[in-house]
């Protein structure tokens, strides 16, 4: 049994948790009653909250709480924050731009692209074939592909090689092109100045068939400086000239040439359908005492979103020979072409 000490500690022990617990819950509802009071002094000034002051303090609390949420703006940011994407008009440096500011010459006989022409030369069944490419390296402009505008440096490089239809396809001369044009556009003019390299070789299977040819060939070579200038008086009418100076040259290659031409076709992408072209290409050279040559080509031409073309046409050309291996004999070309343009 407990002695009378010990049962009086035990009654002082639960007497005093007792009080604890009492005190414990009198003051958290004392707290919560203080918050809800401070919540409604605090909305009396504003004339917006009078409405909650006639409600529950918890009536009065929750709407505090909605308006509150509703006034306070988000200053969280996005990614569509920090998302820029240029407007077309815009001027940007660009890497591998989309589209060409001065396009090749459609009937330039040395220009970059992808081609076969089936013709008649000189009562000869020859085809002549180009392999090759233009891109854009770097432009500060904007970002139309099909009429862009601003600065633009641009590489290209070709292969335009002369086959004998009658003679197993046998490789009678190729010439090869390669460049870095510095172009600039603006409205509806375009400029062109830049490096531009050609050069001549001797087929070698036409060496065997005409022995002591190899001491004839023409070691063919022109470094020089292109200048030119493009404009479209309408959208569907090219005119252009340009003038090219070669600071390098070797056997019979003379320093200066000129080219010029029009073109014609419908502006802007084709579709499925297509439309219609004429080019003209003109060219002086001094090796041919400012003579040159002529091309005319028309037919059908489909164009892309990005300006790239393919034609299926007649081709001419009258005047010294379009291989530079053979830039003293003139021929007459008749014949047909498929052309990829860049």
């Amino acid at each position: 049994m407990l002695r009378t000490g010990g049962c009086l500690r035990l009654l002082f022990c639960a007497l005093t948790l007792i009080g604890a617990s009492s005190t414990l819950v009198g003051g958290a509802v004392a707290s919560e009653e203080e918050a809800k009071e401070d919540a409604i002094v605090f909305l009396q000034p504003s004339a917006e909250f009078d409405f909650v002051l006639d409600a529950e303090p918890d009536t009065a609390i929750d709407a505090a709480d909605q308006l509150g949420s509703e006034e306070l703006p988000d200053e969280t940011f996005s990614e569509e924050d920090f998302d820029y994407t240029p407007a077309p008009n815009d001027f940007t440096w660009q890497v591998g731009p989309s589209g060409i500011i001065y396009r090749s010459y459609l009937a330039g006989p040395h220009e970059p692209r992808i081609s076969i022409t089936p013709m008649f030369a000189s009562n000869r069944a020859l085809w002549d074939a180009t392999v090759g490419g233009r891109g854009g390296v770097l432009r500060y402009g904007d970002c139309d592909p099909l009429h862009p505008q601003g600065w633009q440096l641009d590489v290209y490089g070709a292969s335009i090689v002369r086959m004998d239809a009658e003679n197993h396809q046998d490789l009678d001369a190729a010439d090869f092109v390669f460049g870095f044009p510095i172009t600039y556009g603006i409205d509806d003019w375009q400029f062109k100045f830049g490096y531009a390299h050609l050069s001549s070789h001797l087929g070698d299977e036409f060496a065997i068939r005409n022995p002591g040819a190899l001491d004839d060939r023409v070691n063919y070579v022109r470094d020089g400086i292109v200048f030119g200038s493009s404009w479209f008086p309408v959208p569907a009418w090219r005119v252009y000239g340009e003038f090219d100076w070669a600071f390098h040259v070797s056997d019979g290659a003379k320093p200066i040439a000129f080219q010029f031409g029009n073109e014609l076709s419908r502006s802007g992408p084709t579709g499925l359908h297509g439309t219609p072209f004429l080019a003209v290409n003109g060219r002086l050279r001094e090796e041919a005492n400012y003579g040159g040559d002529v091309t005319a080509q028309t037919g059908w031409l489909w164009r892309g979103n990005t300006g790239k073309t393919f034609r299926l046409g007649a081709h001419y050309y009258n005047g010294k020979s379009s291989q530079a291996q053979f830039f003293n004999n003139s021929e007459e070309q008749v014949g047909m072409g498929l052309w990829y343009d860049f």
